[in-house]
């Protein structure tokens, strides 16, 4: 079988408006004078608190499922009154977190404002293509200004600091987090990952339309044995410096602001109790003078790895030089304990407090702790057309042109068109996987797309297949409120449909691949081909001798050795986001020339 052929375009300009691109590490705000007045500050507040307040400081738990006005009377509200809670994480709504922080700063006694989490991963409601889309761009100020929309949403509606980017280097399609990465190249991963952060923080982050950003997974999360999430990495120092560092150390020359542990061993111990990577490669070989987070209940899965009890590998955290604890409460139930029995230091504790606190002053949230509150800006900067319409293009920017034989691309605007696929009318799968505020009802599917965007063509639709032959197996593969909207009637009815349809028409595009969230987190495969229920359905159109146009959506590469002699052109749309269905009928209709070129191989098998 002949390789498949990337065909590069021309790299058309993203539609970026007056807000300037930051191309300097963002520190750049932290002047002599500026870092002077926050020390002082800083230590004036710190010589106020108690231990456990300090410790509160270094806890950080998800916000659970209160609504407003209930914040107070919950469990995490009576904690935050006594000061016991850093930050939350997992709530989105400005009337929300509104009350959240106002129990921080009118009911605690030092009234310490508190920090909002959220996996703002590629984009925030107006979501972009899964960071692997995103890097086939190969553009980065196209990346750095999704970042920076990202940034500007999330700020407007209560949220200060994404879990993102994420950086980690893989060679390994198996593993489903790689829809989250920039693929397999070091150097490719290191600029995206400046671009990034430069993105969320920009040039100050007390301005109210920046973020603070925390790269992750440190260290290696990407290469896992056999492609399994949360597996064993082993590798060697040369491979670790040469291949897998390199983006997280560009994230922080960029001045990124937090640094999240990942789940793995490294050299055999877990990262989240590692001393060598947190403290001596980390901080005194990089510089990194941020905080560093867990992951969620990354000290309490130290037990699994025999590490000891909870108060052991929260102590071993605490001695690595983890500052924040997320969800697990090791450090808040076991340190006073730990202390009293010489394992941890109350300066250790003193240090992690005030790093934190640093990031809350640099944040601008000493100043005004509801500057982030503004249902105002919520409304109008949060969805909005300008936003949508450079998703829109940056979605068309990311798309990768597989194959293209006899020129079938771009379509004639003439003629009858059959739109096929389990995903071609899927609107609630277009965002792909770790779109949490995503507004995936109002996302564009590929069907709405071409018929809104395209006239003097006739579309016709059938669905053709379901995404799996087997029911559970579909089930298991939609999560986050995303359904594959199974249809009940037998494979021989729908085969029959599609292929009356494509009968009628001049040509069949044909949507087929992956569902959102069947790549991602806890998402491996063993087989990475197209699943078998769309497999027979592309095999059935090619029996009808029409030319077929395949758009391939998928987080992952994929093992498209039959896609590729059956299909007369690929398109590799990723997934495109909230725009995707314009996006896609940009590029099938010459629009835009699809210039995009893959971030990461794309395997002949399983095997290679």
């Amino acid at each position: 079988m002949k390789k498949l052929t990337i065909i590069a375009g021309f790299i058309l300009a993203a539609l970026f408006p007056a807000q300037q691109l930051v191309h300097q590490p963002v520190q750049s705000f932290q002047t002599t004078a500026y870092n002077a007045k926050k020390k002082a500050f800083i230590d004036q507040l710190v010589a106020k608190m108690t231990l456990d307040e300090k410790i509160g400081q270094l806890n950080l738990p998800s916000s659970g499922d209160f609504t407003t006005g209930q914040a107070q009377s919950s469990d995490i509200g009576k904690k935050i009154e006594q000061g016991l809670v850093g930050g939350l994480f997992n709530i989105k709504g400005v009337g929300k977190i509104r009350d959240v922080q106002k129990v921080a700063v009118e009911k605690s006694r030092l009234k310490i404002p508190m920090i909002f989490g959220m996996d703002v991963i590629h984009g925030y409601e107006t979501t972009f293509p899964i960071p692997l889309g995103l890097s086939a761009s190969w553009d980065m100020d196209l990346i750095q200004r999704s970042a920076q929309i990202a940034a500007q949403e999330a700020s407007a509606d209560g949220i200060n600091w994404t879990f993102s980017p994420m950086v980690d280097v893989s060679r390994e399609p198996r593993w489903g987090r790689v829809s989250e990465g920039s693929g397999e190249d070091p150097y490719l991963g290191s600029q995206i990952a400046k671009a990034m952060v430069y993105g969320y923080q920009g040039k100050d982050l007390s301005l109210k339309n920046t973020i603070l950003a925390c790269v992750k997974h440190f260290a290696l999360y990407g290469a896992p044995e056999g492609g399994r999430d949360y597996n064993t990495v082993d590798m060697s120092h040369i491979r670790m410096f040469n291949e897998y560092f390199p983006p997280y150390k560009a994230a922080v020359d960029a001045g990124v602001g937090s640094v999240m542990a990942s789940f793995n061993e490294v050299d055999g111990i877990p990262a989240t109790g590692n001393k060598w990577l947190m403290d001596d490669v980390l901080r005194k070989q990089w510089g990194f003078n941020g905080f560093i987070v867990t992951d969620y209940t990354g000290i309490n899965e130290m037990i699994q790895h025999g590490m000891g009890d909870l108060q052991q590998v929260s102590a071993l955290a605490m001695n690595a030089g983890i500052d924040m604890d997320m969800v697990g409460e090791g450090f808040l139930t076991t340190l006073k304990k730990s202390i009293s029995e010489g394992k941890v230091t109350e300066q250790q504790i003193t240090t992690a407090a005030r790093r934190i606190l640093e990031a809350k002053y640099d944040l601008g949230l000493f100043d005004d702790p509801y500057r982030y509150t503004d249902e105002k800006r919520s409304k109008a900067e949060v969805f909005n057309k300008a936003n949508r319409e450079e998703a829109r293009n940056i979605a068309a920017q990311s798309m990768v042109l597989l194959k293209n034989d006899k020129q079938i691309l771009p379509l004639k605007t003439s003629g009858t068109v059959a739109v096929i696929g389990p995903l071609a009318n899927n609107n609630e799968n277009m965002t792909g996987t770790w779109s949490v505020a995503s507004r995936i009802k109002d996302a564009v599917s590929m069907m709405t797309g071409l018929k809104e965007t395209v006239k003097g063509v006739n579309f016709i639709y059938a669905k053709g297949s379901n995404v799996f032959y087997d029911a559970k197996m579909e089930e298991k593969a939609t999560m986050f409120g995303k359904v594959s909207n199974r249809d009940s009637r037998s494979k021989e009815a729908l085969l029959k449909e599609a292929v009356e349809t494509a009968k009628k028409a001049d040509v069949v595009v044909l949507a087929i691949g992956e569902t959102a969230e069947l790549s991602g987190e806890s998402s491996s495969r063993t087989n990475i081909e197209i699943p078998q229920a769309q497999k027979d359905l592309l095999a059935e159109l090619k029996k009808t001798g029409k030319p077929i146009v395949m758009v391939l959506l998928t987080g992952r590469p994929l093992v498209l050795n039959d896609e590729a002699k059956q299909a007369d052109a690929i398109v590799n749309a990723w997934f495109a986001g909230s725009e995707a269905g314009y996006a896609i009928a940009d590029v099938l209709y010459g629009k835009v020339n699809p210039s995009g070129k893959l971030p990461m191989t794309f395997p002949r098998s399983v095997g290679q």
